[in-house]
């Protein structure tokens, strides 16, 4: 504040710049980042990157039925879903300590799920895959 009360405009637009800055870094980290998430008992694992990206994904021969492929795909999107609640929660870490106390309510390009893209709620799963592209 200057003497008369009115807001540092330099301060602020450096305040602003510096958070910005953060913003980026704390971005091109995500985009590097893996996470994983599993289903029945690790016998599929999915990967992630921090954008929600799906990067890997291993399943073990014993999850493999060929009566019953069923199974084997809602554990392969349990996974998925999983790795994609980690990323998010890494995402809600990562940008909370750049922007947290900045009175900050959505950023620019993240939407409410903390996720490029994605729909929701905060602490909710987006309706959709994440990663996968389309509508």
């Amino acid at each position: 504040m200057t003497e008369s009360g009115i807001p540092d405009m330099s301060a602020l637009l450096a305040q602003a710049q510096r958070v910005q800055e953060q913003l980026l870094a704390a971005k091109d980290e995500l985009a590097t980042t893996i996470v994983e998430g599993t289903a029945a008992n690790g016998l599929v694992t999915a990967r992630v990157n921090g954008t929600g990206e799906l990067v890997g994904l291993d399943i073990k021969p014993e999850a493999v039925d060929a009566g019953d492929t069923e199974t084997l795909a809602d554990m392969v999107v349990a996974a998925i879903r999983d790795a994609g609640d980690n990323a998010q929660a890494l995402v809600s870490e990562r940008l909370g300590d750049v922007s947290g106390g900045l009175g900050m309510g959505s950023l620019p390009g993240i939407s409410p799920d903390g996720l490029p893209d994605g729909s929701g709620e905060s602490g909710t799963p987006p309706d959709r895959p994440i990663g996968f592209g389309g509508a």
